[in-house]
Parts: structure tokens; C-alpha cells; sequence
């Protein structure tokens, strides 16, 4: 039972997002002020954390960096900016993860399963199975029905994100900084290319796909085509 840890001030959000993780199997606690969520960082190491960004005693950026400072746990910073710019200084910050206020339970427990997951398959023997789809991370080899897949690295990579947010759409701004790492800036051609060829070695196109969805404006979401 993974353990997480939710750093909310909003009552209401923090009872109802609790509720649902401990309904979905989650070992759940919470705290309403930053300085004693980081305390609980560090005494009861969570294996995940869900990071609210408005505080009343510490600015949540700030209370990112002093995580980042003293644990690796995966966080997901809960924000009322869905600017792209702030996003992906959020994420260059520390955070693995977002998700946008006002936000359903379900949602945030889709967040929380695909970082959990993503963070597993960090592992170092890790492989991800995805329909016929095997991704070993560790030797970074693919296989796609039995046949190997020769990707480049940074369609590796590419691949290698979505697999481990299976199901849950990722946006650009995530893959500009997870993946490529890069500021905003140019990167929507580069990332289209790549998935353009990603697609090509899979078997499939934006048109008929399998892995691959698209969802437009949004972002990348990678299922089982057999689920």
C-alpha cells in the first residue's frame, strides 16, 4: 500500500482527496501548513506527495525547492496557474507532476497511480508491458509483438514517459521539461516530429492510432490498444 501524503490548507479539497485515496488503496494523510508537511516529509517518508501551492505559512514554490532539498519523494504540485510558462517552471523546480484547480478526485488519483507507476519503472530491472508493447528501461530495448524496435534516444525517452503515465494524457509543457528539458520555445515542431517517427516504428499514424493518442489541445496519452 503506497503511502502519500497530501500538503493542503482547503479543508473541504483536503477531506474529499483523502477520502478518495484511501477508497482507491492508498495509504493517506495530510497536513494543512507547509513547515509541518515538510517535517512529515522527512520523519514519515511518503512515497508520494501532493503539494498545494497557496499556503498560509510558506510560498508552495519555496516549500517544492525545501523538498527537493532534503527527499527525491515524487510531487504533485496542485495549482490555480495553468499558465505554460509557470508550468514548466514548476516542474523545472522540482515537481513531477501537475494538476489544475478545481480538480476531480478521480483525476487526482489517476495523477497519483501514473506517478507511482512512472516512478516504479525508474527502477533499475524495471520493465513496462503495455498490450503487446515491451519497454525494458534499464537496457533501453523495445519490443513490439516479440520484434525489436530501434528507437533513438530521445524517442526512447519519449516513449519511455508516456509508458509510465499509461493512460493519463500528458501534456506538452511536461514533456518540454521531462523529456527534452528545455525551456518553453520552439519545442511543438520537435515534439511533433518525434512523435511522428515514434508513431512510424509502432505501426501506426496520428490518423489510424494505436499506442498514441492524441488529444488535441491537450496533450499525449499512450493505452492498450487491446484494454
Amino acid at each position: 500500500m503506497a503511502s502519500v501524503l497530501m500538503i493542503e490548507d482547503d479543508v473541504h479539497i483536503r477531506e474529499l482527496a483523502v477520502r478518495a485515496l484511501a477508497a482507491a488503496g492508498y495509504a493517506a494523510r495530510s497536513q494543512s501548513m507547509g513547515m509541518p508537511g515538510l517535517q512529515s516529509v522527512i520523519d514519515d517518508q511518503p512515497e508520494l506527495v501532493v503539494l498545494d501551492l497557496g499556503l498560509p505559512d510558506v510560498d508552495g514554490e519555496d516549500l517544492l525547492r525545501m523538498i527537493r532539498a532534503v527527499s527525491t519523494v515524487p510531487v504533485i504540485v496542485a495549482t490555480a496557474r495553468d499558465d505554460e510558462t509557470d508550468v514548466i517552471r514548476l516542474l523545472n523546480a522540482g515537481a513531477d507532476d501537475y494538476v489544475v484547480k478545481p480538480y476531480s478526485a478521480a483525476h487526482l488519483e489517476a495523477r497519483v497511480r501514473a506517478l507511482l507507476r512512472r516512478a516504479e519503472a525508474a527502477g533499475p530491472d524495471q520493465v513496462i508491458e503495455i498490450g503487446r508493447l515491451r519497454i525494458d528501461v534499464r537496457s533501453r530495448q523495445v519490443r513490439l509483438d516479440g520484434s525489436e524496435v530501434e528507437l533513438n534516444r530521445k524517442e526512447f525517452d519519449l516513449l519511455a514517459h508516456l509508458a509510465g503515465n499509461q493512460g493519463v494524457v500528458v501534456t506538452r509543457a511536461e514533456l518540454y521539461a521531462q523529456v527534452w528539458r528545455e525551456p518553453y520555445g520552439g519545442a511543438d515542431k520537435t515534439i511533433d516530429v518525434h512523435l511522428s517517427w515514434l508513431r512510424r516504428k509502432l505501426g501506426e499514424s496520428a490518423a489510424e492510432p494505436r499506442y498514441l493518442h492524441t488529444v488535441r489541445g491537450v496533450g499525449i496519452r499512450l493505452v492498450d490498444p487491446e484494454a
